[in-house]
């Protein structure tokens, strides 16, 4: 089973974001030492405080800097935020800098609220040219630009692996039609996964890039060492992400937090993490193997759920261990 990471660069309560950034390099380091995880990647959200990778190629440089071996990407960048030429030169440099370690995934959305959309200067309808601005960026990477007489410099030739990222049946009929391999984001939008990669692959035409279909399904881990504290370590993980769910003009207290957990934060929590394993080794092992052959992933991306870097850390060493 091939395993990869998504780190969401998550931001605590209080926590300094300069500290937050300098965990996702630990973290990339521990993961990459480990040898067990093909690649690892960050995604563009605006407007989000406890997100820090808003500034998703920024990010990636800075992390594959830091390493040396694991592959590293976007997971993803939001396309209709950009213009394909602008990412295209990104992630050109990227590649020029660190070769045959950058991937670039794609999203349609807009990683944020509407309020942020106008806020990034974009236009609302942009996202109605995903597919034809996906082939644009593809030509800017590869050896001949779509568009007469503009080149991306770097990214011409780099030929960066590119990503359909989706949470429902547009995006698994896109990537198929394009013959690209396809991501899909069951680790907080779980409704449509099995249905969206049946479409995938029955629709899948061939291209230069991939041969035959390729599947990446998100997973969420709680993973620690002793069984009897995954029950407890799940329920503070549910707890954070109804948190994180609501805006509040100053702390909340564990009785708010009991109250928004009966209510419908709580149950829009629980339904975020339907798709996650939780226990020690064997247990998660055995729930990331089931998951894969039941969804028909070839990758499994898992998102690190534990909280706190000493037990972020101690999680991938209990999924390198139990998924040899």
């Amino acid at each position: 089973m091939r395993l990869s990471i998504l780190d969401l660069a998550l931001v605590r309560h209080g926590q300094p974001v300069r500290e937050a950034l300098l965990e996702t390099v630990a973290l990339a380091r521990r993961a990459e030492a480990l040898g067990r995880f093909e690649r690892i990647w960050y995604a563009e959200h605006h407007n989000m405080s406890a997100i820090a990778s808003a500034a998703t190629s920024v990010l990636i440089a800075h992390i594959a800097a830091a390493t040396s071996t694991i592959r590293v990407g976007a997971g993803g960048i939001m396309l209709p935020n950009h213009s394909p030429l602008v990412i295209a030169e990104q992630f050109g440099t990227l590649a020029e800098l660190h070769p045959g370690r950058i991937d670039l995934g794609l999203g349609r959305a807009p990683g944020t609220d509407q309020r942020t959309l106008l806020a990034l200067r974009r236009d609302p309808r942009a996202s109605e040219y995903f597919p034809q601005d996906i082939l644009e960026l593809q030509g800017y990477l590869g050896d001949e630009s779509r568009i007469e007489g503009i080149a991306a410099t770097p990214g011409r030739g780099t030929h960066v692996p590119l990503y359909i990222l989706g949470s429902s049946l547009y995006g698994a009929q896109l990537a198929a039609a394009l013959g690209l391999p396809y991501a899909f984001a069951s680790h907080f939008a779980p409704d449509a996964l099995e249905q969206a990669v049946e479409a995938y692959r029955a629709g899948f035409r061939p291209s230069d890039q991939l041969d035959r279909p390729y599947v990446i399904a998100a997973c969420n881990v709680v993973a620690v060492d002793d069984p009897a504290e995954a029950g407890s370590m799940y329920e503070k993980v549910l707890r954070s992400r109804a948190r994180r769910m609501v805006t509040a003009p100053g702390p909340l207290s564990e009785s708010d937090v009991d109250a928004l957990m009966a209510g419908p934060a709580g149950a829009q929590a629980r339904h975020m993490l339907r798709y996650c394993a939780v226990g020690d080794g064997p247990a998660v092992a055995a729930y990331l193997s089931s998951f894969a052959e039941r969804v028909h992933a070839d990758e499994v991306m898992v998102t690190n759920q534990a909280l706190g870097l000493d037990a972020r850390l101690r999680a991938l060493e209990i999924l390198a261990t139990a998924c040899p």
